[in-house]
């Protein structure tokens, strides 16, 4: 790594104080001095007895030049003959461009001697090659400082001469026994690479002989620091990320099989009971969700997409999942509703790239379709990814052996580390649950312990992600009942929340929506937690509800649940208003569902209101609303939507800026009023003297009277 790279990356771990990297031009000559004695007395005070793992010698041959240095500022400072107003300038220069490098070993040696020892080791060439060049600064500056202008006493003389001597021409030193080390660490890496677990022992003599990490909670700090560096460095990092998160498995995996789960136990119980939790969990799922890009993601599987392709409607899916759409007997675009024109699929290959080029930056896995080159492949088998898959999937063999036998401190152990494995990654997902935890999860469902529970559902939902396990979460006996419990009964809100989230991925599937529905209190369960839940819990339970609408033989059951009276209230959340607009979009189109919705005294005006003011996606979802309400509600619901103020002005304003579908249905409802019109029902209809406006340019086919007056 370079120079600057390496104080990158120890101004983000540090973030030490601006005088780090800027000289001190405006002190005079006294305050240098004095800032100088300061600065380098602490750095001998704080580092001459500490022992550092790494970069032993380095450290101490860097801290005896700066007790050197200590002994001249501190005589130049006492020294009455030397006074600072006779410091020749060349002098103050020096001291100027020390009080940089003082900073520098600060940041240097405070960096060594607080980073795990498996960064430090991973880093090892690199930090001992910055010790190199501080080491050379050091000298440079020594040969031009002005020695012989300075009234020095001859042992202060003669230590700054032997220290210019010594420091001349310094070689650059990389311990043999940490190299050592470091290699083979990377040999771990290639066993699990290569689908060949290390012995037990070597694991135990590398990891607790050599490297002295002797506990679960001193593994547990190299995972943690080793996660944050990932993250901090957003790929700009060597190691890369895909290598370290390599390395973050192994180091999982040996957590566990060399020390089991009982010190973690007591530990993580009694931490447990000093530190609240809330909040953790749901910031961690959150992330499960905005760690893809949504548009990365297909519509259908809410995966990210391998393959994909574009339907006559515009929109993207990824070519599995639509395949499976179309060969069910759909004729219709999933996301928008439109009858499709054709199935002929055409590969989107610009968002195919971009997605290649978003998981190559972030190290995430990346699995081609099927036609992919033989280098495709040659890449895919050399990726250190492997390893990470490897390991992860002995560590979940530990894990389930324990949530199937262990005590409860040690299954909410193994649940919350099988929620952490299964936060990212398909393999992870896919033989996590291949191997059987699901039963096990099922189970810890209905613990009485908060965490375990919270635990237990979040990784369901982690889970339920993989498009496969979504059938084998629905087909797990009493699974999807234990799901609902959580979610009406749960002990924490980030538990029901999640349950919510669950049943959000679960119901992508369209055989699973009725089934979820008919769970007994589901839909009111979700109801209730878009009346009172936090943001996210309100995001999670419309998008189930609006999943579950789309069924048409749920809409009697959500009306009965008052889902209706909640989504409308809902049109006021910025935060779940698209959402709730287009559950309602779906709800209109069965005549009970437009007649509940026209029961609701504000439907309409709320829906009118974000036609105005809501995002381009919400003012979509409002005119498909509104029009399908006049196609469904009758006579008496098409009044009250045409006599609404200001409607016209909207629609002629979606026509001409709104999106492609907005413009489609804002063309329709137009055409609703011209008919309405012309059978007197709305006699003000969109008449403004005798200019027209011709929608048939965004789909229609007919001429509407438009007028810019509020109606």
């Amino acid at each position: 790594m370079a120079t600057a790279a390496i104080f990158s990356s120890m101004r983000r771990r540090r973030s030490p104080s601006v005088e780090a990297f800027l000289a001190p031009v405006d002190l005079s000559e006294v305050a240098l001095v004095q800032t100088l004695v300061a600065i380098s007395s602490e750095l001998v005070s704080c580092f001459s007895d500490k022992v550092f793992f790494f970069q032993r010698r380095n450290s101490r041959c860097l801290i005896r030049k700066i007790e050197v240095l200590v002994v001249l500022l501190e005589y130049v400072k006492d020294s009455e003959s030397g006074s600072m107003s006779k410091l020749p300038s060349t002098a103050i220069l020096c001291f100027k461009e020390l009080y940089l490098l003082l900073y520098r070993s600060k940041i240097l040696l405070d960096y060594c001697a607080q980073s795990s020892k498996l960064w430090l080791l991973l880093q090892n060439p690199s930090i001992s090659s910055h010790f190199h060049d501080l080491n050379q600064e050091i000298s440079t500056l020594l040969d031009v400082f002005p020695l012989n202008d300075l009234e020095l006493s001859d042992d202060v003389r003669e230590q700054v001469e032997l220290l210019q001597k010594q420091a001349r021409n310094p070689k650059l030193y990389v311990d043999e026994s940490d190299e050592g080390l470091r290699v083979k660490l990377f040999s771990f890496l290639d066993d699990f690479g290569n689908g060949r677990i290390p012995n037990h022992g070597d694991l135990r003599l590398f990891f607790v002989e050599r490297l002295w990490i002797r506990d679960s909670i001193s593994f547990r700090h190299e995972i943690e620091f080793l996660e944050e560096q990932i993250v901090n460095h957003e790929g700009d990092i060597e190691p890369t990320a895909c290598v370290l998160n390599g390395f973050v498995a192994i180091v999982r995996y040996c957590r566990f099989l060399l020390f089991g789960f009982e010190e973690d136990e007591v530990l993580f119980l009694s931490w447990d009971q000093k530190k609240p939790r809330k909040g953790l969990i749901a910031r961690e799922i959150a992330d499960t969700f905005l760690t893809v890009p949504k548009d990365f993601c297909c519509p259908i599987s809410l995966e990210l997409m391998r393959d994909p392709v574009i339907v006559s409607t515009g929109q993207t899916y990824d070519r599995s999942s639509i395949t499976r759409w179309i060969e069910e007997g759909h004729c219709t675009c999933p996301k928008t509703g439109q009858m499709l024109d054709h199935t002929r699929l055409v590969p989107n290959r610009a968002l195919r790239n971009l997605i290649v080029q978003w998981c190559t930056a972030h190290g995430v896995p990346y699995d081609p379709p099927e036609t992919r080159d033989a280098s495709a492949e040659s890449f895919a088998a050399a990726c250190p990814i492997k390893a990470a898959v490897e390991a992860n999937r002995a560590t979940a063999t530990l894990l389930i052996k324990q949530l199937a036998d262990g005590s409860q401190g040690a299954q909410t152990i193994a649940s919350r580390e099988i929620r952490l494995l299964t936060k990212t990654g398909k393999e992870n997902r896919a033989f996590i649950a291949g191997a059987g935890a699901i039963p096990h999860l099922r189970k810890l469902l209905s613990s009485s312990s908060p965490i375990a529970q919270e635990n237990s559902v979040t990784a369901m939902l982690n889970l339920s992600i993989h498009d496969k396990n979504k059938r084998l979460i629905i087909d797990e006996d009493g699974c999807l009942t234990s799901i609902v419990e959580v979610l009406k009964l749960g002990l924490t809100t980030e538990a029901r929340e999640n349950a919510a989230a669950t049943l959000f991925s679960l119901s992508a599937v369209h055989d699973f929506k009725k089934r979820i529905a008919d769970q007994e209190g589901a839909i009111e369960a979700l109801v209730g937690l878009l009346r009172v839940g936090t943001s996210r819990g309100k995001k999670d339970a419309v998008m189930a509800l609006f999943n579950l609408s789309t069924h048409t033989d749920n809409c009697a059951r959500m009306i009965k649940a008052r889902a209706v009276a909640e989504l409308v209230g809902a049109l006021q959340n910025e935060g779940v208003a698209e959402e709730a607009a287009g559950a309602l979009a779906l709800i209109v189109r069965q005549p009970i569902g437009a007649e509940a919705v026209g029961k609701e005294e504000m439907a309409v005006s709320r829906l009118i209101t974000m036609m105005r003011c809501g995002t381009p996606r919400g003012k979509e979802n409002a005119v498909a609303a509104l029009l399908e309400l006049c196609r469904s509600g009758g006579a008496a619901a098409t009044e009250r939507v045409l006599k609404t103020p200001a409607l016209a002005g909207l629609l002629q304003t979606l026509l001409f800026t709104g999106t492609k579908r907005a413009r489609r249905k804002a063309a329709s409802l137009a055409r609703v009023f011209h008919r309405c019109e012309n059978t007197s029902l709305h006699p003000s209809g969109f008449r403004n003297g005798n200019s027209t406006t011709n929608i048939s340019t965004f789909g229609g086919d007919v001429s509407v009277p438009m007028s810019l007056s509020v109606l």
